[in-house]
């Protein structure tokens, strides 16, 4: 099985700010803007918070609140209505996806989205970042892979919810793929009482990876078993072992700045089930 640690959400470069962790612990990846989506911020209900509310609350624009949104990888049937036989997917295209199928990623393998999060109070009836609190990168969500598809006609007729995927309004172009979750998360031992795909609940420890205090939030702070020793094929992008430093029971990681997907092949880090099962239960 392959392991992807894939970016996703908001950012400073993609939206403008961090994605928001709220007082209680609850905290919601913010799709990216797309002029070309189907879906506007104003569409999406999270625990009773309008996202495009909370979006022009936190950007500081309120013309943000109609704008629209590239809800990918969609993986919350909660957050707006659906078409029956909805599953969560992902989306794909050029240079990443590029890398996603020189990597060999297909049925089985494994998705970690991570992205960009930072605290946020409500004041005066407004949401605002917490002054006191900086970003950090933590994981939000999974997806273990059922179907890779090319997005075409064949697909949308084979599956009709999934033409409002926003994969389905883009461009037609032959990298255009989707990956389509399985039912059932399955991790070698058959199918668990675990979906296949959804996104944490409440932001922990075991979901940070901003090593605490850290100036950069790319300085990660992974399980030990991530760090790439001898005859060890490392974590995809990130070949310069001078990036890897073994720190106790845990290692480091300077990240790198671009790049949207990171493979890890399991067959070199079998502990990374035991990883995976820990976060998803």
């Amino acid at each position: 099985m392959k392991l992807i640690l894939s970016r996703k959400g908001f950012d400073s470069s993609a939206g403008g700010c961090p994605s928001p962790v709220f007082p209680d612990g609850s905290f919601l990846s913010l799709p990216i803007p797309d002029k070309q989506s189907s879906v506007r911020y104003s569409d999406l209900q999270y625990e009773g918070i309008n996202v495009g509310e909370l979006v022009a609350d936190l950007t500081g624009n309120p013309k943000r609140r109609d704008h629209r949104a590239h809800l990918d990888p969609d993986l919350a049937p909660e957050l707006t209505s659906r078409k029956p036989g909805w599953r969560p997917t992902l989306g794909q295209i050029d240079q990443a996806q590029g890398h996603l199928r020189n990597q060999g990623v297909s049925e089985g393998d494994l998705f970690l989205f991570f992205g960009l999060f930072r605290r946020v109070e409500r004041v005066d009836g407004r949401w605002r970042f917490d002054r006191q609190s900086a970003p950090f990168h933590a994981l939000w969500g999974w997806l273990q892979v059922e179907e890779v598809s090319p997005v075409d006609g064949a697909l949308g007729e084979r599956l009709p919810w999934v033409q409002d995927h926003p994969h389905f309004h883009r461009e037609a172009k032959p990298s255009n793929t989707l990956y389509i979750a399985r039912e059932s998360l399955d991790l070698g031992r058959g199918p668990m009482r675990i979906q296949g795909a959804g996104v944490f609940q409440s932001m922990n420890d075991e979901l940070r990876l901003t090593v605490p205090g850290s100036k950069k939030v790319s300085v990660w702070q992974l399980p030990g078993f991530f760090y790439p020793s001898e005859g060890k094929r490392p974590l995809s992008q990130h070949d310069d072992l001078s990036r890897w430093q073994l720190d106790g029971e845990q290692c480091r990681l300077q990240c790198v700045p671009r790049g949207q997907e990171f493979v890890l092949d399991t067959s070199d880090y079998p502990e990374a089930f035991s990883w995976i099962e820990s976060l998803v239960k």
